[in-house]
């Protein structure tokens, strides 16, 4: 089958779109194809045609991506979709690789994705790089555990109100955290305080709660409220879209004022996997938090990835690394504070995506050694490699794309 891999012309881009939504049965109206147009960049948007009909799509926003000791350019991997027609015939490969290609040509050393279906970028060298928590929680045995008591003053701001404090917020713990990506004015405009009627699915507009301590903005929470009523009693839920808190003090009271939302009995959240909220109530296993493996990471220039990040000792390691999809990067590499390629003899042996699982601080080497995903070539070895790839916290991403 003759497939042509290219970025839709102009009049092209509406089909193109159309495409991909109808893979995951959606229709979009105007509006909502409008916002995708401000959001996305044509250059970075790729179609498969058969012909003159798109039958795959695949795209990536151009993100700087927090990574420890610093920030590096990264390909937001989006719009990933094949009509079932021309599903096992290779479509996705093209697309994947002409991405990869692409990025690579534009010097953006790392990609990362939310996976629709988990069982597919491991094969195109992703791996599971800033996992979190998923909580379904019970609000009536929601308590503090040592409680202080509130403090600092809540704010219901609308949304167009919200970008300020919202932004002042996301900036001041961006930085900390590897896997936040940077954001925009227009991308909080156009992404995250956006409320098109589909996105609701039955529940509230969205809300925002601005938590100040001291005067400041400290936390907020993006939220929705589904409402429900069983024989006259209110079993609502409050959906958290985002919350996003900059200090423990204002962590408490974020969680204070979502658990406190009148007429509802569960609090919906994804969690972060270092927030405190775990060790700060009374009843941990209340919150019902299930793992997620969350963003996905690939390694696309692995030289300019290893410079680009700190180390936490003086060691270095040699690996022998693999990666099928982007040969430019297979060989033996030193990792440290001098990374580069090496002949030296190879310590590790392992895959690119399972260096991209250690990338960010998610997972250490002897863990993944302890699933057989990396070979110990020299002994001592796997202890080095975890020390140097130690980081203070572990990494998340609150932005799916």
């Amino acid at each position: 089958m003759a497939i042509e891999i290219r970025n839709p012309s102009e009049d092209e881009w509406r089909a193109a779109m159309l495409m991909t939504s109808s893979v995951f049965g959606d229709e979009p109206n105007d509006d909502e194809l409008e916002r995708h147009r401000k959001m996305l960049v044509r250059e970075r948007f790729y179609a498969a045609y058969d012909g003159d009909v798109p039958v795959g799509t695949a795209a990536d926003f151009p993100f700087r991506l927090t990574v420890p000791g610093g920030e590096l350019a990264a390909g937001g991997v989006t719009w990933v979709a094949v009509l079932p027609s021309h599903r096992r015939q290779g479509v996705l490969t093209k697309l994947m690789r002409r991405e990869l290609d692409d990025l690579h040509e534009r010097g953006d050393p790392l990609a990362v994705l939310w996976a629709s279906e988990a069982a597919i970028y491991g094969r195109f060298g992703y791996g599971m790089a800033a996992p979190h928590f998923d909580m379904d929680a019970d609000r009536s045995r929601f308590a503090l555990r040592d409680d202080p008591g509130p403090r600092g003053k809540v704010r219901m701001v609308s949304l167009g109100q919200a970008v300020e404090p919202c932004m002042e917020v996301y900036e001041r713990v961006r930085p900390t955290v590897p896997g936040f990506v940077g954001r925009n004015r227009e991308w909080w405009e156009t992404g995250r305080l956006a409320d098109p009627e589909q996105w609701r699915r039955g529940a509230s507009p969205k809300y925002v709660a601005v938590i100040e301590l001291d005067g400041e903005p400290s936390a907020y929470a993006i939220y929705r409220v589904k409402s429900e009523w069983e024989s006259g009693f209110p079993k609502g839920h409050v959906r958290v879209v985002e919350g996003l808190a900059a200090t423990a003090a204002a962590e408490r009271e974020l969680w204070r004022f979502l658990f406190g939302i009148d007429l509802t009995v569960r609090v919906e959240s994804r969690l972060d996997p270092a927030s405190p909220l775990f060790l700060m109530v009374v009843d941990a296993r209340s919150l019902q938090l299930r793992a997620s493996e969350g963003l996905w990471l690939r390694l696309v220039d692995v030289g300019a990835a290893l410079e680009g990040r700190s180390y936490a000792s003086d060691d270095e390691v040699v690996v022998e690394l693999r990666d099928a999809i982007c040969p430019w990067n297979a060989g033996r590499w030193r990792l440290g504070r001098d990374a580069a390629r090496t002949a030296e003899p190879a310590e590790l042996e392992l895959d690119v995506s399972d260096l991209a699982c250690v990338y960010l601080g998610a997972f250490d080497f002897s863990r993944l050694a302890a699933a057989e995903r990396v070979r110990e070539l020299k002994q001592g070895a796997l202890a080095s490699a975890d020390a140097l790839f130690r980081t203070p916290r572990p990494p998340y991403c609150p932005e799916d794309f």
